[in-house]
């Protein structure tokens, strides 16, 4: 921690651990990852949270299922994902898992305090509850949606329906459309009904704290409906944290889960109290729109009752869609990111999820689409840029940068057109990050990327080099004034590479790093004050310009 810094505190749920990671999960972690390295290049102190959900029915089945202990399934579960992050460069802080110690510790305390506040107390609950989804659901929460046969002939995914107590037909999930299973036990509750006007009040007051817009409408809908009181233990589910105070109950998973961001930031753990202090409340949250309710209802209702501060913003992007579909699992038509990576690479795919997906908003994807994205922007656009100018500066001026050799910051200075377009990119760029609008942001930056391809079209250093050459019939005097503007003209498209290198370093870290070295620079990726470095005019000259490979070789559609 970095007390002089402000603090930057950002968390992607906790991944459920059935499988490997898929493209939707990746999309959430990319999109956090940028954040974490803008706000970093920014000189925030960031705390960068992902992770892993490990308890619950449903991990318990699926170790048994395969003989397995739950402890060794989701260890091994973990190690897919770690790797997975590391090979999109995703630059996480803390890695947490439900089964890590200190969160077990925390969720024990938290649970401890609000069952001695009489905010948890013991009841019945008898209802529908979807075991793929571990959620529970209130009968108005299952008006209009599909059935199931009682016999498990009719469902969802080919899944076998449960039987209710009546033998009547079974409701299906809204959210995954597999059937429900009928739940009749003792467990614990939390009064969540009792904050439900404090809820509407504290939305309402902070009109920022649920985006976007439309999730917003939708849990004041959902709250405005009536809060029931919920259960947040399971008394025949061994794989889960017991309650301190009857360990005869697990907690229930969403429970166990949410309190993993007050974990990572420090509560409740001796000598860390500063810590805490320096991180709570979270700036963001990043959840997939499925899971809004449980972070924007049970969190903050959970945070009160326990005189906690509320997080700053939860906001909740869209779903991933191939061909019309929701991407999952549980369908089947999952891609794996790696696959595209082999093709993409780990910066073309990371561009292409944030420059042509609207963050918070479906997004249908495609291999034309992406295969265009890829050649248009980052092959034809930004890679093209930097070959040919700096395969020009081998070629002009030796492979070094040249030296302006004039006033640069004057109005009729050469580039001026390319310093008023970097001109206020700092405050346009930080204006869509901050309302995560990715898109937005890279174009912006591309407005700079597309600037400079025409200046150099319109500026034709090859015709320079000629004319400062002796290769025409101009005399000494236009040769030495050519020389002048040709070193002027590869200064200024020059800088403006190292500017568009800076501002796409949070999408793409390794191709802006790679281009940082070819100037000679440090790693875009690795400053703290990008509101100063770039400013227009800061290339040292002389320093060695090496050309290197193709940084986006053309790809065939």
């Amino acid at each position: 921690m970095t007390a002089a810094k402000e603090s930057f505190y950002l968390t992607t749920p906790i991944y459920y651990v059935n499988a490997a990671p898929h493209l939707g999960t990746a999309y959430t972690t990319i999109a956090a990852d940028a954040m974490a390295r803008y706000r970093r290049q920014c000189g925030y102190d960031v705390l960068f949270l992902t992770g892993l959900d490990e308890h619950g029915q449903k991990v318990q089945a699926a170790a048994n299922a395969a003989g397995r202990d739950p402890q060794d399934w989701v260890d091994a579960l973990a190690v897919d994902f770690r790797e997975v992050w590391r090979q999109l460069n995703i630059s996480y802080d803390r890695f947490i898992r439900t089964t890590d110690a200190d969160h077990t510790a925390v969720v024990r305390a938290l649970a401890q305090k609000l069952y001695d506040s009489g905010d948890i107390y013991k009841g019945s609950y008898h209802g529908w509850y979807c075991l793929p989804d571990e959620t529970y659901w209130a009968p108005n929460d299952l008006e209009g949606t599909p059935q199931g046969a009682a016999d498990g002939t009719e469902g969802a995914d080919g899944a076998d329906s449960a039987d209710s107590a009546t033998g009547d037909r079974v409701p299906l999930c809204p959210d995954c459309h597999r059937p429900l299973t009928w739940v009749e036990e003792e467990n614990y509750f939390f009064r969540l009904s009792a904050y439900q006007d404090w809820l509407l009040d504290y939305c309402e007051a902070h009109p920022d704290f649920i985006g976007p817009e439309t999730r917003r409408n939708e849990v004041l809908s959902f709250v405005r409906g009536g809060l029931k009181d919920l259960s947040i233990s399971r008394a025949n589910v061994d794989w889960g944290i017991p309650l301190p105070w009857d360990e005869s109950h697990t907690m229930y998973v969403w429970f166990d889960a949410l309190i993993n961001y007050i974990t990572a930031a420090g509560y409740a753990q001796p000598g860390r109290e500063e810590e805490f202090a320096h991180r709570w409340p979270a700036q963001i949250h990043y959840v997939g729109k499925d899971i809004i309710r449980f972070h924007c209802v049970i969190w903050p209702a959970l945070l009160h009752a326990a005189g906690l501060p509320i997080p700053e913003r939860v906001f909740a992007h869209g779903f991933l869609l191939t061909r019309g579909e929701k991407m999952s699992k549980s369908k089947g038509n999952a891609t794996r990111p790696l696959d595209l990576v082999e093709r993409f690479g780990v910066d073309g795919y990371r561009y292409y999820f944030l420059r042509d997906v609207s963050f918070g908003q479906d997004g249908n994807i495609s291999d034309e689409a992406m295969v265009q994205r890829y050649n248009g922007d980052l092959a034809n656009d930004w890679g093209n840029l930097v070959s040919r100018l700096f395969n020009m500066v081998g070629k002009y001026r030796d492979g070094r940068v040249p030296d302006y050799g004039g006033d640069m910051t004057a109005d009729a200075a050469e580039g001026a057109v390319l310093r008023d377009v970097a001109c206020g990119l700092y405050d346009r760029v930080r204006a869509c990050y901050d309302r995560l609008d990715y898109a937005g942001a890279l174009t912006e930056v591309w407005e700079l990327v597309k600037a400079a391809n025409r200046y150099l079209e319109e500026s034709a250093p090859w015709t320079l080099a000629k004319i400062a050459s002796g290769g025409t019939d101009g005399g000494e005097q236009d040769a030495r004034a050519a020389a002048l503007r040709l070193s002027q003209v590869l200064y200024s498209a020059l800088e403006a590479v190292r500017i568009v290198a800076l501002y796409t370093a949070a999408v793409m870290p390794a191709t802006a790093d790679e281009v940082c070295a070819r100037l000679g620079l440090a790693p875009a990726s690795a400053i703290d004050n990008l509101a100063e470095l770039s400013a227009w005019g800061l290339l040292p000259a002389g320093n060695e310009v090496r050309v290197g490979d193709p940084l986006f070789p053309r790809l065939e559609k």
